[in-house]
């Protein structure tokens, strides 16, 4: 069975399930209704064999209903075949259900996703954040939140100003200098 054979099997198998199916460079996408997630995940686990979840994506389209969307990639080991569920979720509703139980590197993903996007998985075993502090008010990766950052209150452990854009730790310094002599690291502090 070739890779295009099969991706049309699991086209057939998700049947009135399935939104669309889009074929890009090699890459399939079939997009889906949040309300059938976990059915379709488990379907594809079980019975279409895709067994590596390999990420979950979040895209904010603020501004936009539904306001966001996550990406769902998924490979087969046994079969060698990559394949991406699309779905979107409304700021209304602000969360689908989780696929930790299909695939446990799923808790990673989705706790990454509550962090930086705020978007809720339903049923997940352990949703707090993985990345921000406990009791931080704001979502890093949404399109309101500024570059520059928000002030926030954390005494002794974070800052407590927003981050400035430039001059920082990690910026480089245009200049002649090689690559080594350009990495921030190498440079002693001003004293």
């Amino acid at each position: 069975m070739t890779a295009n054979e099969l991706l049309d099997s699991v086209a057939r198998m998700l049947g009135p399930r399935l939104k669309a199916r889009a074929e890009f460079r090699g890459e399939t996408t079939f997009t889906i209704a949040p309300e059938h997630l976990h059915e379709i995940a488990k379907t594809c686990r079980d019975e279409l064999r895709f067994d590596y979840l390999i990420d979950i994506t979040s895209i904010d389209n603020f501004g936009e209903e539904p306001r966001w969307q996550l990406v769902y990639e998924l490979y087969s080991m046994s079969l060698a075949i990559h394949v991406r569920l699309k779905l979107t979720v409304s700021e209304e509703a602000g969360a689908v259900d989780t696929v930790s139980d299909i695939w446990p590197t799923a808790n990673w993903h989705e706790r990454e996703v509550f962090d930086m996007m705020g978007i809720k998985f339903n049923h997940h075993p352990d949703l707090r954040r993985i990345l921000m502090w406990e009791g931080y008010p704001y979502f890093p990766l949404r399109k309101e939140f500024p570059l520059e950052g928000l002030p926030s209150a954390m005494p002794d452990v974070a800052f407590t100003e927003a981050a400035p854009m430039e001059g920082g730790p990690f910026v480089t310094v245009p200049s002649t200098a090689t690559t080594k002599d350009r990495e921030p690291r190498a440079r002693r502090p001003e004293i």
